[in-house]
């Protein structure tokens, strides 16, 4: 069947690919119909790799995908044919020691959509466990659907964060995982959520929800906005969610003492920690890799109608226009939180 097959960093091809789908007795076979484009998918195009993860062989992109189930296992009970489902990418070992501990996104042997050599889903048909595999509620769409995979990041940093209702919260970066980061943060009980970003196009995206607080960093620092807005005392939990090494400048600053610092965003070199900063306020550090047992949450905000994800849908793309998609989402336009492409009409 076609799909869109990264042939090599910077070459993308529409084309016919041989996938397995054989359906086995705790699958499900689903018709894809929409799948966002993530900055991890754009950065293996752009840069063949992520960290140890190389792209030595063509690859099908996507991993944010929603659609309808058209055949089940044998022993699939929970689903039907004719569910509207999306789906979690990950396929842990679930005998394996990370997933007995319940860090199943930690599972050296997961196999995840669109990471090298896992072939993604920007295909007409994928199969998948029915176990990471949920009914979309009536009233969330497929659009909604492919939204949950990057609220779910965001789900799982609020969790990290061990959030007390009325908390101030501060995110660093405005872009879509920043943006979901804060959304999350909001529904998990803080008051007030500050994120910053250079960009007035993606601040006024995220400004747009009530509780966010949008801070242009070209036009005063962020700590400064932090200070000033909590007596100088700090927020209660930083979230860093741009990958920017240079938001490592002074991030301790941004943090109370005693205060929590949750690492979101994936540097592409190492970046310099101050240590005694950290130490001085005792500042707890939480780290976040994808998400692990969050996935039903994630989409149970979305279906309550708590969390509104539809505004930051900022282009939809025909299948036939997929490269079309990823050159545009390469090109970092301001007004772009996330794309996505349909499969169907």
């Amino acid at each position: 069947m076609q799909a869109l097959v990264l042939e090599q960093k910077g070459k993308l091809a529409l084309r016919e690919i041989d996938l397995p789908l054989d359906v086995g007795p705790g699958d499900v076979k689903i018709e894809i119909d929409t799948v966002g484009v993530c900055g991890s998918d754009v950065h293996y195009y752009t840069h063949g790799a992520i960290g140890p993860y190389v792209l030595r062989e063509p690859m099908v992109l996507g991993h944010e995908a929603a659609g309808i189930v058209v055949e089940v296992g044998a022993d699939v009970k929970d689903l039907k044919v004719g569910d509207r489902v999306c789906m979690e990418p990950g396929i842990p070992n679930l005998s394996s020691r990370a997933s007995k501990l319940g860090l199943y996104n930690v599972d050296p042997d997961v196999r995840f959509w669109a990471t090298p050599p896992i072939h993604g889903v920007l295909a007409p048909y994928t199969v998948h466990p029915a176990a990471f595999t949920y009914k979309l509620p009536d009233n969330v769409s497929f659009e909604e659907g492919a939204m949950v995979e990057p609220f779910a990041i965001g789900m799982q940093a609020a969790t990290r964060a061990r959030i007390q209702p009325g908390d101030v919260a501060a995110v660093i970066g405005a872009g879509p995982i920043g943006i979901m980061v804060a959304l999350a943060a909001l529904a998990g009980g803080c008051a007030r959520v500050f994120i910053s970003d250079l960009s007035a196009d993606k601040l006024k995206i995220a400004g747009q929800y009530p509780g966010i607080i949008p801070v242009n960093i070209r036009e005063q620092p962020f700590a400064e906005v932090i200070s000033e807005q909590t007596s100088g005392w700090g927020a209660d939990v930083v979230f860093e969610a741009s990958g920017s090494p240079r938001a490592y400048e002074g991030m301790f600053d941004l943090v109370r003492p005693g205060g929590a610092f949750v690492l979101v965003g994936l540097p592409v070199e190492p970046v310099k920690f101050d240590v005694a900063s950290a130490i001085s306020k005792e500042v707890r550090i939480e780290t976040v890799f994808r998400y692990a047992n969050i996935f039903d949450r994630a989409l149970e905000l979305i279906a309550s109608g708590k969390v509104d994800l539809k505004p930051l849908i900022t282009g939809t793309f025909d299948f036939k226009q997929s490269i079309e998609a990823f050159e545009r989402a390469a090109a970092g336009h301001a007004s772009d939180v996330k794309l996505q492409i349909k499969l169907k009409g």
